[in-house]
């Protein structure tokens, strides 16, 4: 849906990724959407030279968050909370509402 604006569907799902997560790294990106890490790290190399988002290092990890110093932050983040209202509930599901935290022990399924 954003692809044309953003030149593709990569970029899109990043950054979508991002706003509902908050930050992610490349590994993770490329397992959860079944992409290569190499062009999922050039497209995130690309928006951080670009300045939409920022990196960081955690431990021998890069980081990658939405650049809260973007001068565009707030429309951005409009933008593609509403892009989200356009996702199918099948792909809402597949990527953006996997657990990010281990169930607490005992707690019933």
């Amino acid at each position: 849906m954003l692809e044309p604006l953003l030149g593709n569907k990569t970029s899109e799902k990043i950054l979508l990724y991002l706003h509902v997560y908050g930050e992610g790294y490349s590994r993770l990106l490329s397992r959860v959407f079944g992409m290569s890490v190499s062009g999922v790290y050039q497209q995130l190399r690309r928006l951080e030279d670009g300045g939409v988002i920022v990196g960081f290092s955690k431990g021998r990890t890069r980081i990658f968050k939405l650049n809260p110093r973007y001068p565009f932050r707030s429309e951005l983040a409009a933008l593609l909370r509403k892009a989200l209202q356009f996702v199918s509930e099948d792909t809402k599901e597949q990527y953006f509402r996997g657990r990010t935290r281990p169930r607490r022990t005992g707690k019933p399924v």
